[in-house]
């Protein structure tokens, strides 16, 4: 981690994180580290102190994930941050891959690795901008239609080989190497966003400014996803989406998504039984009890 160590540093947002911050803080072991720590009451914040003396602990009330990663960012001041989930942790030589890359491709304003589920297998983190077809696309489940095409599955990065170095869209935030350049440029994460949707926000804002967001598949880090909210934040992700749309979408166009949301998730709620169902009835709800402008507001 010579090279990449000396010129990245890494943030990581924890929220009752064990079991795996122990696992996470391990694979960046000799690398500078914050822990922003968001109230955790399950013994995170004493195992990071007993176990990783290095490591700098930032005790924060909790205001969400980029709302941690601000803080992080603004405790450090190397010429990359590495923003890692709590829940995910590097494969041997994941930083220095992720710091080649970003000399690659000196306008990228983020790379992201090949992330990986705990059993090996892929997960795909390749995504494209949000639109309201997009949208349809995942909540109706026509991207199951044909899960390779464009067309149907454009949101999911359809066809997306992931064997390849290349520029995308955007991509999942469990892993990222953040250019400090750009985070100045382009400004810090938006904390109106609480969790979800704040990693595609922010690499839109970055596009528009110029920069471009590379995935970079010789890194490689393991993701167990949804580890620290089990689900239970589904409410928002799909807020995530509308605030999304109402800053960066057409006129309208949070309007006809919170619409279309809002009954393919009433259709979903009566398909579904148990807590699966209910959840989708009580977002389905939420999206019926005013306009998208009202919601997110």
């Amino acid at each position: 981690m010579a090279d990449g160590g000396a010129r990245a540093a890494c943030v990581v947002v924890t929220y009752d994180a064990l079991p795996w911050i122990e696992r996470c803080l391990a694979s960046v072991e000799g690398l500078e580290t914050i822990v922003v720590d968001n109230g955790s009451r399950d013994g995170t914040v004493d195992l990071v102190r007993g176990s990783f003396p290095d490591v700098r602990v930032v005790d924060s009330e909790n205001r969400g994930l980029c709302a941690g990663w601000n803080t992080g960012i603004g405790t450090t001041g190397t010429e990359h941050v590495l923003l890692l989930n709590a829940d995910a942790w590097l494969l041997d030589g994941a930083l220095e891959a992720l710091v080649a890359a970003a000399d690659r491709h000196p306008r990228a304003a983020a790379v992201g690795p090949r992330l990986l589920n705990p059993d090996g297998t892929l997960q795909r983190s390749v995504r494209g901008f949000p639109t309201v077809w997009r949208l349809a696309t995942e909540y109706l489940y026509l991207r199951k239609l044909a899960p390779r095409s464009r067309a149907l599955n454009a949101f999911y990065g359809a066809g997306f080989d992931h064997d390849s170095e290349r520029v995308v869209e955007w991509l999942m935030g469990a892993c990222l190497l953040v250019r400090r350049a750009a985070y100045d440029e382009v400004g810090p994460f938006d904390e109106r966003y609480f969790m979800f949707s704040e990693e595609v926000d922010w690499m839109r804002r970055a596009a528009d400014r110029g920069w471009s967001v590379v995935f970079a598949p010789e890194a490689r880090c393991v993701h167990v996803g949804g580890a620290a909210h089990g689900g239970r934040l589904f409410r928002e992700n799909v807020s995530g989406h509308l605030r999304y749309l109402a800053l960066h979408g057409r006129p309208g166009e949070a309007e006809r998504a919170r619409r279309l949301l809002r009954a393919s998730l009433l259709v979903r709620g009566r398909l579904y039984r148990g807590e699966r169902g209910r959840l989708y009835r009580d977002v389905a709800a939420w999206l019926g009890s005013g306009d998208a402008e009202s919601l997110i507001a």
